[in-house]
Formats: structure tokens, C-alpha cells, sequence
């Protein structure tokens, strides 16, 4: 009888303890054009075996499938299965908001982006601020900044705040300035700019810093709020295939919404967070360490600095003078001896430091500061990145691999500013820009993204731009400096291995072999086989993250 009890007592300590060894259930997909890299090379597969999490093998077309009743099977149906792509800069509040409000990407004029943002006011006639993202003035005939006096006919009561497509620039009406206490005597803050007429009366256009100006007169969301969007956000990158997203500069309260989501079980993508510097509560946050939660579906190991503005808004910080706007030289959106600070900061508490450089200026600085308190704090085993590494000196190019460091670029950003930025920097200066193949010739490790929600967030969009260097239309014919495109195996790495390198994560994601994460998408063509002008048309039929299928078109 005490052994029959001893025995029972035992089955059930086993279950509570290890409920995978009872419940635990074995998935195999059959039938698929796998592929993943293993070493440096492309591997192909026929099936994956997987059981909760995890992968238990990989199966070549020539191996003996496994045969059990606690077996599920999948009919792949021919279709290409790939490892999960990761997005190793992104913005998901930013993005679950741009899903919210108005949408003015690929506004034909500013009196298009006006008329779409009335449209979308008439359709959310509750709300208080009527709020927008996406236009883009060099995409305009004008090529000139919107005016509060163009809205005002519209929006003469409302409040409005439409910020511009890379989020470095926004476009208020005269009610949103008066409700923020803008008015003629209202001066420019440090790292920021208020762009005015000649009688010095604001036009309505607020750039980088001063943007914060419009942004706190509008109610934050609760942490309820946030949650809401995050998981819209979280839903709609899984169907790109994204399972995973580095997402660059959040606040504490974000953070905290994240660990809500996550210890809920209601996250259906990886997020890897990046703290911004500085934000409110920053230090608390360093103070109280890292983060991983138990599944690996939230990791907090990094910061976000941001030293500079965007290209196209004449943001970015330039050595020289803009070629097209001569007196100008872009802004630091803090003082060398503040990123200094923020730097030292968080390097000395162990966190990886990722900060945002455009100009060649700005790239200077970080790699000038990274160089300093790298060797300070012996940190070089964090890997630490530049995001965007966007402009670059020739003779900086080969610093990144001296100091180990981690180029996060987006591919659609060439792409997108083939049109303005050769405007911008001139003959010379474009020859260190948007340089991939002179960072991957040096030996640095590129780790792609997009942006989103300032490019959109599908993956297969970065990987057409990184292979080909060309828009949808093919154009230019050859690609755009072509010499700076990456093969399709180096495209493919910076979206899978590389990107999971970046975030300390290539041990459990990034590719498909026995004990990774089960992080995997089922696409309707083959990436591999396919004409590479036509791979942006690529799109997912299913998405699984920790072995769940979290998207099925």
C-alpha cells in the first residue's frame, strides 16, 4: 500500500511540477521547402519536428519521418518555410497608433494629407485631438513645409497634430498652439526648432525637440490604453511574418505595459525593449536591472539614445553644410557632454547601448563616445549599436568592427530616400551613405529592421530593397548605387541570424535547428527561387512563435 501511494504521490509531484512530460505534443510539418542558415550557408529541409516551444529536429528530404499517435501533422502543401524574420528597429506603441489614426502615407500634397486628415475626423467625431502621421513634404510638387493657416480652414476649433512619416518632424493647427501656449515669443528648444515665417509668427511645423511643445498638451494613454494598442500592433506584425521586434525607445510606463502583456500570456510576438534616454523614470529603471521573462517573450537588456534628427526634415546632424539648404547643419538632440553622460551611465550598469545617428556628425559623436566608454567600462562583449548608421565618413566605416559594434539599418530608408538624399549630402558625402555593402566588405555585422511605422513593417519589403536597391517599380533600373547591394544570403541573415545576434538572442532564435525557439512563418512563394525584383509581393500564410500559431491568413 506505501508503495502504491509513494508511486501516485510521485506521478502527481511529476505533473505539477513538469506538466510537459504528461501534456506535452509533438507537431511535424511535412512537406515544405524549408530553409535556415547553419553556419554560413543556406540549408535546405523537407520537415520540422516540434514539441511545445521547442524544436526537436530538422528533417532532410531523404530522412525517415517519425511515426506516433501523440503525433500532430501539417501538410506544409509545397510552401516555403523559413525562420521567424526579426525587426531589429521598430516602434510598436507608435505603429498600434498609426493603425488608429490617420493615415497620410503617400499624400499626394498637403492638401491631400488635409483632406484625408478630414475624412478621418468625420469618421471619429468623439475625439478630442485629431491626430496623424505620415506625410512626407519631398513627395510633394511643393517639396516645402505644410502650414498651420492650410489646416485652420478645416480644423478652425479643433485641435490638430499630424506628425511627419520618420516622426522627426510635426504639423499643428493654430488651435493645437494655442491650447500648448505657442505664440510669436515661444523660443526654440535646445536640440529642436520652430519653424517660423519672416515676421517670426510660427508656421505650425515643429521639428525633433520641439515637437515635446504639441505632444504635452495631449493626454497620455493609461497603461490600460497601452495594452490595447500593443496587442493590435503585436497581431498585425505577426502577419508580415515578424516574430520577433526589437523595439527602439520605450518609456518606463511602456515597459511596464509590456510585463502586464507578458506575464498575461497575451504577447504574440517577441519584444526585445529598449529603454529611451533620457525618459521619465529612466534611472529607477537602469537601477532595477534587466529583464527576461521565462518564455523569452519580453527581454529588457538595452537603452536607446537619441543624438540626432532625420534626413529628410534637415534633423540630421551634418559636419558640413546641407547641400540644399546652405547655413544649415542639422541638430544634436543632446549636448556631446549630455550623450556622454547617458553613455557612461548605462554602459557602467551593464546595459547595451543602441543610439540613433544619421549625419555623419552625429555618427562621429557615437563612435567617437562608444570608443571612449567602451574601453572605459569594458563593455565590448555588450554590443553595442548604431541605429540607422546612416551617413557615414568613409574612414569611420571600419571603426564599427574595431569596436565590435552592431550596424542596425533599415533597407527601405535607401529606397525611400533615393529621390532626396543625394539633395541633401551632395556627390560626396552620398558615397558613405546607406553603405552596406562598405560596412559587410569591413566586416561588421548588419542587423536589418524597418522603422515601422515610419517604412512599413513588412520584412519582405526590406529584404526586395537590401537585395535589389530598387522601389516597386524596378526603378532605378540596376538599383540605386548598386554597388552597395547585399546578396540574398546577406539580406536574409540581417533579418534572421544577425538581427537575434544583435539582441544577445542567436542562441534561441534566428535560425531552425534541435532546441531553438519553434519561431517560424509558412510564405505563399519561395524567397530563394523567385525573380528578385518581385520578392516585396511575398506574403505569410501562418506565423508560429513559441510553437503557437499566432497568424493564419
Amino acid at each position: 500500500m506505501n508503495s502504491l501511494s509513494n508511486t501516485v504521490k510521485t506521478a502527481l509531484f511529476i505533473a505539477i511540477i513538469s506538466p510537459t512530460l504528461v501534456f506535452a505534443k509533438t507537431t511535424l510539418i511535412t512537406n515544405i521547402q524549408g530553409y535556415t542558415i547553419t553556419g554560413n550557408s543556406l540549408e535546405s529541409f523537407a520537415a520540422i519536428a516540434f514539441t511545445d516551444d521547442k524544436i526537436d529536429k530538422i528533417y532532410s528530404a531523404t530522412d525517415k519521418l517519425p511515426t506516433s499517435k501523440n503525433l500532430t501533422i501539417i501538410d506544409g502543401e509545397g510552401k516555403t518555410l523559413i525562420p521567424g524574420l526579426i525587426d531589429s528597429h521598430g516602434h510598436i506603441l507608435s505603429y498600434g497608433l498609426s493603425l488608429l489614426r490617420a493615415d497620410l502615407v503617400n499624400s499626394a500634397s498637403e492638401q491631400d494629407a488635409i483632406n484625408k486628415t478630414l475624412a478621418y475626423a468625420k469618421n471619429n467625431t468623439e475625439l478630442t485631438w485629431i491626430q496623424g502621421r505620415g506625410w512626407n513634404q519631398t513627395q510633394w510638387p511643393s517639396n516645402a513645409f505644410p502650414s498651420a493657416e492650410s489646416l485652420d480652414k478645416q480644423f478652425p476649433k479643433q485641435p490638430v497634430w499630424l506628425k511627419r512619416i520618420d516622426g522627426h518632424a510635426g504639423w499643428a493647427n493654430s488651435k493645437a498652439m494655442a491650447m500648448a501656449g505657442i505664440t510669436k515669443d515661444t523660443v526654440s528648444p535646445e536640440g529642436g526648432e520652430i519653424i517660423k515665417d519672416k515676421n517670426g509668427i510660427p508656421t505650425g511645423v515643429f521639428i525633433d525637440n520641439a515637437m515635446a511643445l504639441i505632444d504635452n498638451s495631449i493626454a497620455p494613454l493609461t497603461i490600460k490604453e497601452q495594452k490595447q494598442v500593443l496587442v493590435k500592433a503585436m497581431g498585425s506584425l505577426a502577419s508580415y511574418g515578424l516574430t520577433s521586434v526589437h523595439d527602439a525607445g520605450i518609456d518606463t510606463d511602456n515597459l511596464n505595459a509590456f510585463k502586464e502583456l507578458s506575464q498575461e500570456n497575451a504577447m504574440s510576438i517577441r519584444v526585445n525593449a529598449m529603454l529611451y534616454l533620457p525618459s521619465a523614470k529612466w534611472q529607477q529603471t537602469l537601477a532595477g536591472g534587466k529583464y527576461r521573462s521565462e518564455d523569452d517573450m519580453l527581454t529588457f537588456n538595452s537603452v536607446k539614445i537619441q543624438t540626432d534628427g532625420a534626413l529628410g526634415s534637415r534633423g540630421a546632424a551634418l559636419i558640413e553644410d546641407y547641400s540644399d539648404h546652405a547655413g544649415h547643419k542639422g541638430l544634436l538632440l543632446n549636448t556631446p557632454k549630455e550623450f556622454e553622460n547617458l553613455v557612461n551611465t548605462s554602459m557602467r550598469q551593464g546595459f547595451q547601448v543602441n543610439s540613433h545617428a544619421i549625419g555623419d556628425n552625429a555618427n562621429k559623436l557615437v563612435l567617437d563616445t562608444y570608443e571612449t566608454y567602451i574601453k572605459a567600462t569594458k563593455t565590448q562583449d555588450l554590443r553595442h549599436r548604431v541605429e540607422h548608421a546612416q551617413v557615414l565618413r568613409l574612414e569611420d566605416i571600419p571603426r564599427f568592427a574595431e569596436l565590435d559594434l552592431i550596424a542596425a539599418m533599415q533597407a527601405t530608408h535607401a529606397t525611400s530616400d533615393k529621390n532626396m538624399a543625394q539633395d541633401r549630402l551632395g556627390p560626396t558625402r552620398i558615397l558613405g551613405a546607406y553603405a552596406w555593402r562598405k560596412l559587410l566588405d569591413a566586416n561588421t555585422i548588419i542587423a536589418a529592421g524597418s522603422d515601422f511605422p515610419v517604412e512599413s513593417p513588412n520584412p519582405f519589403f526590406g529584404l526586395h530593397a537590401s537585395i535589389t536597391r530598387q522601389d516597386h517599380k524596378n526603378s532605378p533600373q540596376g538599383g540605386w548605387f548598386a554597388d552597395q547591394k547585399m546578396t540574398p544570403l546577406e539580406a536574409f541573415r540581417s533579418f534572421t541570424l544577425d538581427a537575434a545576434y544583435s539582441g544577445h538572442q542567436e542562441n534561441i532564435i534566428g535560425s531552425l535547428a534541435k532546441g531553438k525557439k519553434a519561431d517560424f512563418v509558412l510564405l505563399n512563394h519561395n524567397l530563394f527561387t523567385m525573380p528578385e525584383q518581385k520578392i516585396w509581393q511575398v506574403s505569410v500564410d501562418k506565423t508560429w512563435v513559441n510553437g503557437k500559431l499566432v497568424y493564419k491568413k
